[in-house]
């Protein structure tokens, strides 16, 4: 809630593109994931499954490792601590119908950050989008798709692009009524003007897909 959206709204407001978009979702933000392990397993989660899966494959992940408590007859999860999982190994996850990469990649990172090789401070300490992206593609398991996607839900970063998005694809297919769905070179030039604000263009196009 604290991101200031009128440096946004004055690039969408003059882009053919996007001035609709803003028009019609005004005062939209983006929901973030505060915390960069669940951040970072929700995005491993979804690779290469379709989201019903994915959330499948999260409540199981959850309720087996979280923690709970219950109010006014409602039970209320907690994502799995990092310590946690840091401990538990590739079969336990395989039982979950977690693929044998998946699962080591979630414990890899845990450990990564059970360790301390790996924190939300010290990324945000870089200042620089390619810092940050670069030292998370360091990890095992974290492609470009994956950095982007946590640098625009968990670390607030305006300027994260997940160009390869198969959503962001569908949405400028929609949205430009194109026969087929855009290149990364056509994309690319598409976005040219958002410098700064793709990760917030992004979110709009996701939430158009909603509409009929």
């Amino acid at each position: 809630m604290e991101q200031e959206l009128g440096g946004f709204y004055q690039l969408a407001g003059q882009d053919e593109n996007l001035k609709t978009l803003v028009h019609k979702y005004y005062g939209l933000r983006i929901m973030c994931i505060p915390d960069l392990f669940e951040a970072l397993v929700w995005a491993i989660m979804g690779q290469q499954i379709n989201l019903t899966f994915a959330y499948t494959l999260k409540k199981r992940f959850v309720e087996q490792y979280g923690e709970s408590i219950r109010f006014q007859g409602e039970t209320f999860w907690l994502f799995p601590s990092f310590e946690k999982i840091a401990f538990i190994n590739v079969d336990d996850l395989r039982k979950f119908q977690f693929t044998n990469r998946k699962a080591e990649y979630i414990i890899g990172i845990a450990q990564a950050m059970t360790n301390g090789d790996l924190d939300k401070e010290s990324l945000l300490l870089r200042n620089d989008y390619q810092q940050i992206k670069k030292s998370l593609m360091m990890i095992r398991g974290i492609g470009a798709w994956t950095a982007d996607y946590v640098m625009m839900k968990c670390m607030h970063v305006p300027s994260s692009f997940p160009v390869a998005d198969v959503e962001l694809h569908n949405a400028l297919k929609k949205l430009l009524n194109l026969e087929r769905k855009p290149t990364i070179e056509e994309i690319k030039m598409y976005v040219a003007d958002w410098e700064g604000w793709q990760a917030y263009a992004t979110f709009y196009l996701w939430r158009s897909l909603y509409d009929n």
